[in-house]
Order: C-alpha cells, then structure tokens, then sequence
C-alpha cells in the first residue's frame, strides 16, 4: 500500500480573544496594548503590555491577586507565542516560568472566573509546545518531541490531531504498542483522516494485531467508501492469510479500480481458483498474462488449472484441458527452467498423455537438478 505523508498543523489560535477579555479598571492598560498589537502586528505593544502587568505586581498582596496574575499569564503566552525568536530578550527560562504560572493558576478554585483568558493561555502555550515537538522530530530528537507533545496535550486535551503526533513519535522510537493505543484514541471517532488509518493499520500489523488492523480497516472503508488504497490493504490482508471467502466480495470493486493492474488480476484469479470458481479464474489468468506476459505465477497456476480440471471431467472434454495444462505450463518452464514444481507437475501431464519423450527429457532434468 502507498503510505500517505501525516501532515503536521499546529492548532489556530486566532489574536481575536482580548476584545472577549471582562476586564477591569485595573487591567486595562493591559488589555488595550493588547488590542494595540492585534491590530497593528508590532510587538513593542507585547513588551508594553508586559511592562504594565509586571508593574502591577509588586507586593505580596499583588502577586496573590488572581485578575493581575490571570492577565500576567494572558500577556506572557502571548509573547512566547508570538515572539518565536525572542525579538524581545527574554530570559531563557522564559518559557517555563511561563508554563508554571499558568499550571499554578488552573489549580485556583476560582480560576472558573476567566475562561476566555486561560483558553487563551492555555492555546498558546499549546500553540508553542507543538511547535517545539516539530522541531525536535525535524532533528529526530523523538523523545523530546513526545515530551513536548504531551505537554501540549495537558492544554488542549480535546485537540484530536495531537494523538496523531504522538502515535508517529512513538512509532519513530519503536514504542509500536504505544504508538497503537494513540491510534486506537484517534480513531475512536467518526471522524477519521485515510492517512491516520493507514499509519494505524500498519502499527497494528507490526505488533501482530491483525484482526484491529482489520477492524480500523472496515471502519475507515465504511467511512471513506472511495477510498481506494483502504480497499486494496484490506484484501492485501486477506490474501495474505489465505482468507478467500472474506477477499471475494471486495474483487468487484478491487478490480474496477485497478483495471490495467497485473498483479491485482492475479490476485483475484488466485482467490476465485481457490474458491472452485475455475470460469473466473481462468479469464483472470488470461487477464494477468495479458497484462504482463512474462509474469511465471499466473502462467503456472493456469496450467495448474486446467489440469486440476481435466482430472475432474470424464468427457472428451477432459483431454483438451490436458493439453492446455500442458500448454501453459511448458510457458512456466521456458520461464523459469529450473523450477522443480512445474516440472513435477509435467512429469504428471507427460505421464498421462504418454508422452515419453518429453518424460524422459524432465526426469533427466530433474536429476541434474537434485543431484
């Protein structure tokens, strides 16, 4: 199956929530150089904003203040969030001071008073943490990437996409079963992504889970019926498990949408002959041959065929399909000379034509081969 690229976004966090702040008297200078900048796009606004919140935070008293701490938060996740480059000169601790207050202020009994303003922190520093798990994957520093992801997590829970990064971080460091169960999260829903499905289905192949494999694989078809790769991984499984009653009703569909495929044709041929369906396979044998003349597979298997037919008819009929078992399988031999199952198998046909000749020829052969 071709594997699809997962693309890595970081969430929208539009600088619209500050018009939506309630705030009062006391902030207001804050909250107005904030405006500043959302309309302006220039950060000396976020340095003033930060220069009149820690100004007014200087006693004891200030820094218990929850409106003066939760604007404090509002205006420094606005800064790392923004100011990727530190144009502003923070302190390199910057970012984890940051993290702190606002993780001390979610544990206020209060804090329920300022929604607008800590899903504004909260996305921000998100925002920050994804980008920073990025960057790290970009360096396959994977172990980071995980842990700056999680920690994004704990802000935006809900944000589905960040069990899609952590599932291919884990992957990438060969924790498969945990990459697996970010997956199974992911997929919970109705609402899926072909390349989440993909990634999932060939995580849980490479723990051995096939049978959750399967189940994505049909929950993901259900949902993206015109999903054609999903199709083809699904009958890929059940071909590989020898599963051909489960394989036949995709083939329809499977071979519509790959008309001009060999290996497809042949796919389906394989599973129709093992079904007893000898008309289908025969034409999709055929098919396949036509396609790519010198695939061996098919030219075998239909030579196969015919003589597995022959041996079920007792009418005249059962000695033409003798001499095109023959046919065909003389094609397998000039294809691969050396292949000892074709020429057991013509030793069989020879034997039952009489045709000594040629028996002798392959048991010479066979000889030189074993000896």
């Amino acid at each position: 199956m071709i594997s699809r690229k997962v693309i890595f976004s970081v969430v929208v966090l539009l600088f619209t929530s500050s018009c939506a702040f309630c705030q009062t008297e006391v902030v207001k200078g804050v909250v107005n150089s904030l405006a500043f900048y959302k309309q302006q796009k220039d950060i000396k606004y976020l340095i003033n904003a930060k220069k009149t919140v820690d100004s007014l935070i200087k006693t004891k008293a200030d820094s218990a203040d929850l409106e003066k701490n939760v604007y404090k938060a509002v205006v420094y996740t606005s800064i790392v969030y923004t100011d990727s480059l530190n144009k502003t000169n923070q302190a390199p601790n910057f970012l984890n001071k940051t993290a702190d207050l606002v993780d001390e202020l979610l544990t206020k009994k209060k804090i329920y008073k300022y929604p607008t303003e800590m899903d504004f922190a909260r996305r921000c520093l998100a925002n920050v943490y994804m980008r920073h798990g990025f960057r790290q994957m970009h360096v396959s520093d994977y172990t980071n990437a995980i842990r700056s992801f999680k920690k994004a997590q704990s802000y935006i829970p809900s944000y589905r996409e960040l069990n899609a990064y952590l599932a291919y971080a884990n992957n990438r460091m060969g924790n498969v079963q945990e990459a697996a169960k970010y997956y199974g999260i992911l997929l919970s829903t109705d609402t899926i992504k072909p390349e989440y499905v993909d990634a999932a289905v060939n995580t849980y192949k490479t723990v051995g889970d096939t049978a959750k494999a399967l189940q994505l694989l049909q929950k993901g078809r259900k949902l993206l019926p015109n999903d054609k790769s999903l199709l083809l991984e699904e009958a890929n499984i059940y071909t590989n498990r020898k599963d051909y009653k489960a394989l036949a009703p995709l083939l329809p569909q499977l071979l519509d949408d790959n008309a001009n495929n060999a290996d497809i044709a042949f796919i389906a041929a394989n599973c129709y002959d093992h079904l007893d369906e000898y008309d289908k396979a025969e034409s999709l044998y055929l098919r396949t041959i036509e396609l790519n003349s010198a695939f061996y597979d098919p030219v075998f298997n239909l030579g196969v065929l015919y003589f597995k037919v022959s041996a079920l008819k007792k009418d005249a009929n059962a000695g033409n399909d003798l001499a095109r078992a023959t046919q065909w399988l003389e094609k397998a031999n000039e294809i691969l000379p050396d292949d000892s199952k074709c020429l057991h198998l013509l030793q069989l046909v020879y034997t039952k034509e009489g045709n000594q000749d040629q028996l002798n020829k392959i048991n010479n052969k066979l000889k030189l081969l074993t000896n």
